[in-house]
This record gives C-alpha cells, structure tokens and sequence, in this order.
C-alpha cells in the first residue's frame, strides 16, 4: 500500500519530529527495560510484598483503554451514527496500537521475556491469565480484520458484523482483565464481583479520552482541528462514563466497608495509608473525575481547549487510580488467620513498601511510546484519518 502524502511540507517536518521524538523515548523505555534484565528487578522499587510496580499501571491501562478507544468505530458501525464513521478507522488503529504497547510493559517487566513461548504454548485454564493470552491475541486478530473491512472498499459491506464482533471481544477483554483481580485470592484488597463491572465502565472512559486527545494531536499535527460536532458528542459520552466510574468506585468501596473483615484495608485506602489516600482523594476523585465532569458540564458548549483538558485529567486519574488500586492493594496485607496477629521473618502482617524506580517509570513511557510509534506510521501509510477516500463507511 502506498504512503499517503501529508498536506504540506510543514506537516511531513512536524511527522518526522513527532515520530523522532517518540522513537527517542521508545528507545529510553527499552534500556530501562535492558537495565532491569540484565541488573536484576534489584534495582526497581518492587520486593517480595509488592510484585507488580508502576511498569504495571501503565500496562493496564493501555490495555483497558485500547478496548475503550473503539467506542467510537463501535457507535458508528454497530449502531449506525454516521457522525462517527469517518473517525472509526483510527479508532480501531489506537486500539491495535495501545494493545501492542501494553502488552510490551508487561512482557518486559515480567524479567525472562523469551519465555513466553512457554506461556504461549502451555496452559493452565484454571488460570484467568491462561485466559488472557486468547483475549488479547483475538482482541489482535478482530480488530485488525476490522479495520481491514473499514479501509478495503469491497469489504465494506462485513464492517458491521466486525464491529459486532469486536464490540462482544472487547467486553470479554476487559471483564477478563478485571477477573484477574477479581479472582486473586491471595489479595483480599481486589476479591470483588464489582471490579468486572468497574474494569468495564473505566475502559469506556479512558479509551474515550484517549481518543480525543489523540485525534485532537493527529489534527493539529495534519495543521486542522476536530470537527465541532464531534466534539461535543464525545464529551457528552466522557462525562457521562467519568461519573459511571466515580459512582462504581464509590460502590465497590463501601461493598467492603460492609464487611468488617475489609475495614482495615478501606481505611489504609482511604485514609491513613500515607500516599495511597493522597492520590485516591486528590489525583482519582478531584482532578481524574470532579474537575473533569465540571470542565465538560460547566456550560452547554464548552470549548475545545476545556475538553481536552478534561481527557488529559482523565488520563491522570486513571493513572493515579490504578497506581492505589494495583499497587496499594499488594501494600495492605493479607490476612490469613482472621483474628489473630501474625509475625515471622517474612514480614508476614507488615505493610509493604514501594517506591517506583526511573527505570520503571521509562519502561512504562516506552509503552505509551510505541503506541505513539504504531500510531503515527498507521496514519501515514494506510488512509486512517478523515478526508481519505474511504470516508463515510465503517
């Protein structure tokens, strides 16, 4: 397939610095990756109490968004809104793109990451992540047939039985991923029916801030702007999937302040587990929910500058919510013998410490980063963006 020519030679400079400076980063993540591999994860914040670190938070939430950022294909194929249909191609290339760099963070971190050949060739399904490696190679596999039908004229006709199928795959994704907590009985912080819903509404709200931010960065990039009318049905969509989330929370918090076996670990949450309630408070409630819903609900139309604002504000509550949920979950012990208080040379009852190293925080960029990376070749090699010649099917 041919390149696509970009408008002008303004564009094609600003495409080859964007893409430099995310091959750059790229390329940072990947010797945080090197330097954890060869030095041992001695040399990350994570220990025996907490395994999963901050590689993890950025892991997970590319995952969870790149099911969330083809609402928009979906709402235009599956349910026939023709507002959506030329912006459902890049839909279904961010989520193939955020899926791919997720799943890097999580291959790296894992330390051994030639070994996965074994996972992908030996399953155990009584494990929720034997399940996980058929979810996030389908998840490939669908979307990309997808967007084939989207881009192939003489597939246009099987666009919505793709969309279909890709709008079933992407909730089994996600409520697989949130299973994975759900499931885990050697953490009681995550034992939730709850969390498979919730998993399900943040992808619905990450994803869709995701996508604005980044079609409002691949315009500004082509020297345009986001259609006005897509704009305000988006953040209609945000707002109402930010306060989705904020109300599931809310919900899943007081299910275990119900139970008095989990009050312990709801008030290290919430209120004297030192960083853990500063970020939930003030980085998941104020500014990753509050300050975005009135930036989108403080007048009828807000304006562009105003959205965006509030996408990026959901990004940083998403991270900030994850790190407490992911991370302040391993923090709070697990409680074995109900009752009685248990001590031992292996800090058995002890609260876990963690402090995220440069090298986790680069190899969780390098992630985002190789989203950006696939991203940008996408849109230059195959007719993604709006105006190609492939508009108005999906």
């Amino acid at each position: 397939m041919s390149v696509l020519p970009l408008a002008d030679p303004a564009s094609e400079r600003r495409f080859w610095w964007l893409l430099a400076a995310c091959l750059a980063v790229l390329a940072v993540g990947l010797g945080g990756a090197w330097v954890m591999e060869h030095r041992g994860h001695i040399v990350t914040g994570m220990n025996n109490e907490i395994v999963w670190g901050t590689p993890h938070v950025f892991a997970i939430f590319l995952i969870v968004a790149a099911s969330g950022v083809l609402n928009v294909a979906s709402v235009g194929s599956v349910f026939g809104q023709a507002a959506y249909k030329p912006h459902a191609r890049l839909s279904g290339l961010l989520s193939i793109a955020m899926l791919a760099g997720g799943l890097m963070v999580l291959m790296l971190d894992l330390g051994r990451p030639e070994r996965m050949v074994v996972a992908a060739t030996h399953y155990n399904f009584t494990s929720v992540f034997a399940w996980n490696v058929f979810l996030y190679s389908g998840m490939f596999g669908i979307v990309a047939v997808y967007l084939w039908t989207m881009l192939e004229q003489r597939l246009n006709r099987y666009s919505k039985p793709a969309g279909v199928a890709a709008l079933v795959w992407r909730f089994v994704l996600t409520s697989g991923t949130g299973s994975i907590f759900a499931f885990l009985v050697a953490r009681q912080a995550y034992a939730s029916a709850v969390l498979v819903p919730l998993f399900i509404a943040m992808s619905l709200s990450w994803g869709m801030a995701a996508f604005l931010l980044a079609n409002a960065a691949l315009q500004s990039w082509r020297g345009g702007a986001m259609a006005a009318d897509l704009l305000r049905r988006l953040k209609n969509l945000l707002g109402v999937f930010i306060a989705v989330v904020l109300w599931l929370t809310a919900t899943y918090h007081l299910t275990n302040i119900y139970f008095a076996r989990q009050t312990e670990f709801e008030r290290f949450i919430l209120l004297d587990g030192g960083v853990y309630p500063l970020l939930f408070w003030g980085g998941y409630v104020v500014l990753g929910s509050v300050a975005p819903m009135w930036l989108l609900w403080r007048r009828a139309e807000p304006a562009g500058g105003a959205v965006l604002s509030a996408a990026a504000l959901v990004v940083v509550g998403a991270l900030a919510q994850l790190y407490v949920f992911v991370i302040g979950g391993q923090a709070f012990p697990l409680d074995i013998f109900p009752g009685f208080e248990v001590t031992s040379s292996f800090r058995d009852g002890a609260i876990g410490t963690y402090q995220p190293s440069v090298w986790e925080v680069l190899l969780g960029l390098g992630g985002v980063a190789a989203a950006c990376v696939i991203t940008l070749i996408g849109t230059q090699v195959l007719d993604i963006l709006p105006g190609g010649r492939t508009d108005g099917v999906g």
